[in-house]
């Protein structure tokens, strides 16, 4: 059978075979299918899913085309994180030397923007020298040294993903649960962490829009993650507007300094708290303790600290004056009044990545100097003439009328307050049970 014919019956809703999901994976890891099959095939599987053994065998042979770190072999009290994305979701840049200040290394496999959403790497990478390619030993080094690793994923780890991963981002193909599940855990599977702390959002601005789906993600990206043996816990968070008031590289960067200096995003604040507490339980520490001593942290000055220790580590230089800025500002402001109903936090990243946050090929570099800055919140008494959200412009070539309109145009006024979502919907337990 050639491989057309498999994404014919795929397209047309039919079930693969666990050799037919190795020959697409090694048709990307070694480029034995062209880009032409592999969008093909990401594309019936977007709009066909996959069962959960087709989904468990994805996963397994993408883990399989490339090396496995093991890192709890050589640091087993390791801590690993991720985000399912979505916009203003600046917690990595806050947890990592949050968790770092009470004594809880971290370990990260991270990546680059992915649709709408702004990617962890290209944040980091928005600091002046800082470095994230690094190999088993340089991250197992810079795990003694500052006691976190924030690293890219390698050529030689789960390569099948590296070449999907971008191809996604060009094809529409994101949303898919198979292909999440498939891309996040063959990474975390791979970096091979002993605790893993998952974040999957649900809202306007994320890739799962209903809390049932979102739900449904977080219990499957936990069950292949503790069916390997990890201590794994999965939340379910709000994104129906933007996480932190900030949509870019730079300016990402800035606002977890806000929250790591001791102000800062109050939403951005508590979610990193969460999450971070939620690492600690599974590491054993009392949750009351872990709350009491990450408050402490943020309030005494040692997570900032953390933070330039970790970037220095990095090759990075943590003087926050050298992160790019944006060469014009742009202030939209509401033209009604009333209270703010919602906000439509995906065409918000879109914009952001459009102004030059984010890739429109995979080979683009990105401005960071740009993106948005958000001012308004959910349930919010607004004017007319008050400010909505500041646009950042870049070296990148925009229609700044164009984009202001559709600023705007994200953002929908009530005459009465509506009800705001919980930033924690909760643990997979509790939602399934109902609590």
């Amino acid at each position: 059978m050639t491989f057309a014919e498999i994404i014919a019956r795929k397209r047309d809703g039919g079930r693969l075979t666990r050799d037919e999901i190795a020959t697409f994976v090694v048709g990307a890891s070694q480029s034995t299918l062209s880009p032409e099959q592999l969008a093909a095939m990401l594309m019936a599987i977007c709009c066909r899913g996959m069962d959960a053994e087709e989904t468990r065998w994805l996963t397994q042979e993408m883990l399989a085309s490339g090396e496995v770190w093991r890192l709890a072999e050589a640091n087993p009290e390791a801590v690993d994180k991720h985000s399912t994305g979505g916009v203003g979701d600046t917690v990595s840049l806050v947890l990592t030397p949050l968790l770092v200040a009470v004594g809880v290394p971290v370990a990260m496999m991270s990546g680059r923007g992915l649709g709408h959403s702004q990617g962890t790497l290209d944040k980091l990478e928005a600091v002046p020298g800082l470095r994230t390619s690094w190999d088993r030993r340089g991250m197992l080094e810079l795990l003694e040294r500052c006691r976190a690793a924030l690293v890219a994923q390698t050529e030689d780890v789960a390569p099948a993903d590296r070449v999907l991963y971008a191809l996604r981002d060009v094809t529409g193909t994101v949303p898919s649960l198979p292909l999440i599940v498939g891309s996040i855990m063959s990474k975390k599977l791979a970096l091979g962490a002993s605790t893993l702390v998952l974040d999957v959002k649900w809202g306007r601005g994320a890739f799962r829009k209903t809390t049932a789906a979102a739900l449904e993600l977080a219990a499957a990206l936990r069950e292949v993650a503790r069916g390997m043996g990890m201590a794994a816990e999965a939340l379910v968070t709000d994104m129906n507007q933007p996480l932190g008031p900030a949509l870019g590289t730079a300016c990402e960067v800035r606002a977890a300094l806000d929250v790591l200096s001791g102000r800062g995003d109050s939403m951005l604040r508590e979610l990193s708290l969460r999450l971070c507490e939620e690492a600690m339980v599974l590491r054993g520490q009392d949750r009351a303790d872990a709350r009491r001593r990450l408050e402490a942290a943020l309030a005494d000055g040692s997570a900032r600290t953390a933070w330039e220790r970790i970037v220095e580590a990095h090759g990075g230089d943590p003087d926050p004056e050298l992160l790019a800025r944006p060469l014009q500002t742009t202030e939209v402001v509401a033209a009604e009044a009333g209270f703010l109903s919602s906000v439509d936090g995906e065409s918000l990243g879109w914009l952001a990545g459009a102004l030059g946050a984010g890739r429109r090929t995979v080979t683009e570099p990105l401005a960071h100097g740009a993106g948005l800055i958000v001012h308004a919140r959910l349930g919010q008494r607004l004017e007319r003439g008050q400010p909505l959200a500041t646009v950042l412009v870049g070296e990148r070539t925009v229609e700044l009328e164009a984009v202001c309109t559709r600023v705007r145009d994200a953002f929908t006024f009530a005459p009465e307050p509506c009800p705001v979502p919980p930033l924690v919907l909760g643990a997979v337990d509790e939602l399934a049970s109902g609590a």
